[in-house]
């Protein structure tokens, strides 16, 4: 599909829109991005796993802007239509610093959400990257294939975090990292990509959070979740290639991702 494609899908899903001023993003590791600024962006599902998720996937944001609006997520602007869907502009830019207030207050939002009215349109734990067999399939796909010498380093920290003690689940973003959240004026516009969102351990987006600096993150959370984002955040690098696994990518992608994991673990060995 190419630019023109997906400019002909978004003209479709929006046709009072000017399709003409948008911008195409394909940076994207599962879908393609539409954006007409000030108006809507529109996803375009790149891979059958990530089409058959987004009616889902959708429906949650649809749930969250009705019943917590103070999390920020964008509006839903119409159905899901042949794997792609419209929703709506979040004014806001990203930011590598945040404000210690605003990130507490977001934690408690989630934090404070009731599951149970969610619970049909949130993913499991690990979604991204196997779900419960999680640990397995990392240990088949990718520390296999590491060279012998960090295979070691990459099961200590898978290890690690299964021996983590049971925390009772709160909603989880899963991906609360800086380019997801969106800021005006210093104030948090919105928070987007929703995609990954799951009943898990708070830690997890605590981890993400890191990315604002891991002294962020300890004016915002007690010593205990702390400890854990620090081992949660050391294995999020081995889950990349796995990932690209199971969406079926080329052998030669995947590849070069376990590279790029065989390299972060070099740069990161000691940290964690």
């Amino acid at each position: 599909m190419d630019n023109a494609d997906l400019l002909e899908i978004a003209a479709r899903l929006l046709p009072a829109a000017d399709v003409e001023a948008a911008r195409v993003d394909r940076s994207g590791e599962s879908h393609d991005v539409v954006l007409l600024p000030g108006t809507a962006v529109v996803r375009v599902a790149r891979t059958e796993r990530a089409a058959a998720l987004l009616p889902r996937r959708t429906e949650l944001l649809r749930r969250l802007g009705e019943r917590h609006p103070a999390l920020g997520a964008p509006a839903v602007l119409g159905d899901v239509v042949d794997g792609a869907v419209a929703i709506g502009w979040v004014e806001g830019t990203p930011s590598t610093r945040a404000p210690v207030p605003a990130v507490a207050a977001l934690l408690r939002e989630l934090a404070a959400v009731d599951l149970e009215p969610l619970a049909d349109v949130l993913g499991e734990p690990h979604e991204y990257a196997g779900r419960g067999e999680w640990a397995e399939l990392l240990d088949r796909h990718v520390v296999e294939r590491l060279p012998p010498s960090w295979r070691g380093e990459a099961h200590r920290r898978i290890d690690a975090a299964l021996a983590l003690p049971p925390v009772e689940p709160v909603l989880v973003h899963g991906d609360l990292a800086g380019p997801n959240l969106l800021w005006r004026e210093g104030r948090l516009a919105g928070v987007v990509d929703w995609d990954l969102a799951q009943p898990f351990d708070p830690a997890v987006d605590a981890a993400c959070l890191a990315s604002f600096g891991w002294h962020v993150v300890r004016a915002v959370v007690d010593p205990a979740t702390y400890a854990r984002a620090r081992t949660w955040q050391a294995t999020f690098g081995l889950e990349l290639p796995l990932s690209a696994v199971l969406d079926g990518r080329p052998a030669a992608e995947v590849d070069a991702l376990i590279g790029r994991t065989q390299q972060w673990l070099s740069a990161t060995a000691g940290r964690y």
